[in-house]
């Protein structure tokens, strides 16, 4: 008689359960919805869903989703989004595939929002918009935002993680500190005899936001480089995990404040950023807890420096994005020898080559500086409303 084998059977339950914990879902299934209440007509919204990294395909797709909320007229907030894609898209090279077309966005992002913001300033208008711009790839949520409006991924497990930068005067000491240090002054509006009132403001210009796309007749220091975070949500196994929003929060101020309306703490930053890895402490009930694999909300890329020198470097993986003869920011073609590199003039830039780039054209270069305090770009500042 054969001897009995020490190895025990598993049941065809566990099996069956081991098998689902390991069949994945490759995309989400994206659901949306919008609701406004504009009183000037000044905030619009972009929604395109199924948009095509590689035309014709039918399978690289992602989604794009906007807020602009206009001040002092809408034509900054119309251009903005019409105009703010096309002008990221346009920084990313045909070529690349798709992890490596991810990795490239916070950098086209950025590129994108100073093209955007300095075409609509040619125009000649004065309105402003604030931007709170978000692109799905699967699983990975980029987004990049200047004003005030909020973008907020709320998980599977009900946590809020704040993927946006709240740019208020009021709120932001570190925005703040680098308009006071490149030459521009914060205070609150004088009514005259001493008196001070509203919010914190830059001037000149008057605005209480610190970074904006248009407002040309604002101060120098309000600029249009996007505070830019991305992260990717872990996956569980299919059929088992609860929807994932990502909402894009316009902050309006109430009519009347409540007369006994409590102080909530303002989280600090530390403490939003300790969430990112966080793993959901609650399992599904139709698997056993060790096949489970927990949700988790990874950060991949987090950067809100308003340098340019910091924004457009070759560090972040696809080194080679920005060509040599082509204007990292407009995209115009630069004839040789009159490029300059986006290194020109920053603190560190004794460790690079005079031929390391990305490089601007001296339009695009006059632009840098003058967001960095270095010179006038001509602009004629006047008060706000915002």
């Amino acid at each position: 008689m054969a001897a009995r084998s020490d190895h025990q059977t598993v049941p065809l339950s566990v099996l069956l359960r081991r098998e689902l914990a390991n069949e994945k879902i490759e995309k989400p299934e994206i659901a949306h919805g919008q609701a406004c209440q504009s009183k000037k007509g000044e905030d619009l919204t972009l929604l395109k869903t199924e948009c095509q990294r590689v035309v014709g395909d039918g399978v690289s797709t992602y989604s794009v989703f906007g807020l602009f909320d206009g001040h002092n007229g809408s034509a900054a907030a119309i251009y903005a989004k019409e105009n703010l894609l096309n002008n990221v898209l346009s920084v990313i090279p045909p070529d690349l595939n798709r992890d490596e077309w991810i990795a490239a966005l916070p950098r086209a992002l950025v590129a994108g929002f100073v093209k955007t913001d300095k075409d609509f300033q040619e125009k000649g208008q004065k309105s402003g918009t604030t931007v709170t711009f978000v692109i799905i790839e699967g699983w990975v949520v980029t987004v990049a935002s200047v004003g005030d409006s909020r973008c907020v991924l709320e998980s599977s497990d009900g946590e809020l993680y704040y993927l946006s930068a709240d740019h208020r005067l009021e709120t932001n000491e570190e925005e703040r500190v680098r308009i006071t240090s490149s030459g521009g002054e914060v205070g609150r509006l004088n009514t005259g005899g001493g008196a001070e009132v509203g919010p914190l403001r830059c001037w000149p210009g008057g605005l209480c936001l610190s970074r904006s796309i248009g407002d040309m007749d604002i101060g120098e220091f309000i600029v249009p480089v996007p505070y830019v975070k991305q992260v990717k949500e872990a996956v569980q196994a299919k059929g088992l995990r609860d929807d994932t929003t990502c909402i894009v929060v316009d902050i309006l101020p109430q009519e009347k404040p409540p007369v006994s309306a409590p102080q909530t703490k303002k989280p600090v930053k530390g403490m939003l950023k300790s969430m990112f890895r966080k793993k959901s402490s609650e399992s599904s009930s139709y698997i056993d807890k060790e096949y489970t694999e927990p949700d988790v909300v990874e950060e991949l890329y987090e950067e809100g420096s308003a340098m340019l020198s910091e924004r457009l470097d070759t560090k972040y993986p696809v080194c080679n994005m920005f060509k040599l003869f082509i204007c990292a920011v407009c995209q115009v073609e630069i004839k040789p020898g009159e490029g300059i590199s986006i290194h020109e003039g920053a603190p560190n830039s004794r460790k690079f080559r005079p031929w390391d780039g990305p490089f601007l054209c001296s339009s695009c270069q006059e632009k840098k500086e003058a967001m960095e305090g270095k010179r006038s770009s001509g602009r004629i500042s006047s008060g706000s409303d915002e």
